[in-house]
């Protein structure tokens, strides 16, 4: 007789990158929330602060799964060669309550925040979009060029970090032939039609008159109340949409410092999944900002995904 972990399927950072592209994790995430699910009813994510870092435990259900991933966030890491955000994730059989499945959660992570990124984008960009700044050099900046080619014709990609040898590795990274990517400054935001900002900042990156009315702002950098990448000016202007209004007022700090500023009414918060099933129009006349903290409804759309859609070889 077999144990328990004997059965547990287990799918390490290649497998689970091959049996899920960005496009289908995208889809997936849009797909979830196209079906009515609330992510509202999400349970909220435990925050628990150890000596080096943070351990975050993201459990939920979706009905036919239910998940539990338990990421770290170690400040420390990348000094030392490792990533900030490390992870497993376990999926459940969601009547039984059976372990099923055992995911690198990094690996995870690295796919569902920017698939979370581009579901929104989307809806809120132009179909042209075709020029991307993105600060962060690290793997989500990385990735998230990947998620907004996966959705719009990107012909024109820079790079804005502190580190400019990390900054020319995201650049050969994501070459490409006919991709025009450089690192740049923050003056290219002023031609941007997207704007990524996957950093570890805890204060604004650019001034607010940089972004053009037409263009779609991302920030997934932090989940703190006290820390912010977009400044309060900029969110005053902007279209602002969130996971979830009571997610965004808890742990956006770039959604929360501009209340407390007075520059922003919470009530004119959008969730993302008013934008996904169309019952919040999108306000082309002003920029849109995308602010994401990270549910744990997002990564259990994705590993689905990566089950429902077995091995590379099938």
């Amino acid at each position: 007789m077999t144990g328990l972990l004997d059965r547990l399927v287990v799918i390490d950072a290649m497998e689970l990158r091959s049996r899920v592209p960005m496009s289908v994790a995208i889809r997936a995430v849009q797909a979830v929330l196209e079906s009515g699910f609330d992510p509202a009813r999400d349970p909220i994510r435990t925050i628990v602060d150890v000596e080096h870092g943070e351990l975050l435990l993201m459990p939920s259900d979706l009905g036919r799964y239910v998940g539990q991933k338990l990421a770290t966030v170690a400040p420390g890491n990348p000094a030392r060669g490792l990533e900030r955000i490390q992870g497993v994730y376990l999926l459940l059989d969601g009547e039984t309550l059976t372990p099923m499945a055992i995911l690198d959660g990094t690996e995870l992570t690295s796919i569902r925040t920017p698939a979370v990124s581009a579901a929104g984008v989307d809806l809120l960009a132009p179909a042209d979009a075709r020029s991307l700044v993105v600060f962060g050099t690290g793997p989500q900046g990385i990735r998230h060029v990947e998620a907004m080619r996966a959705i719009r014709p990107i012909e024109r990609v820079r790079f804005v970090g502190r580190d400019r040898a990390r900054a020319d590795d995201a650049v050969r990274a994501i070459e490409a032939p006919g991709l025009d990517a450089a690192v740049g400054s923050v003056d290219d935001v002023r031609d941007a039609d997207l704007v990524v900002c996957a950093t570890t900042a805890r204060s604004p990156l650019f001034e607010a008159d940089l972004v053009a009315d037409h263009a779609v702002v991302v920030a997934v950098g932090s989940h703190e109340p006290d820390a912010r990448e977009l400044d309060a000016a900029l969110i005053a202007r902007s279209q602002v949409v969130v996971e979830t209004p009571e997610v965004a007022l808890r742990e956006a700090g770039d959604v929360v410092l501009a209340i407390e500023e007075g520059a922003f009414d919470p009530g004119s918060l959008v969730s993302l999944a008013e934008v996904v099933t169309r019952r919040a129009p999108v306000d082309v006349g002003r920029p849109r900002v995308l602010k994401t903290s990270g549910m744990g409804w997002e990564d259990l759309a994705v590993a689905t995904a990566v089950l429902d859609h077995g091995t590379a070889a099938d």
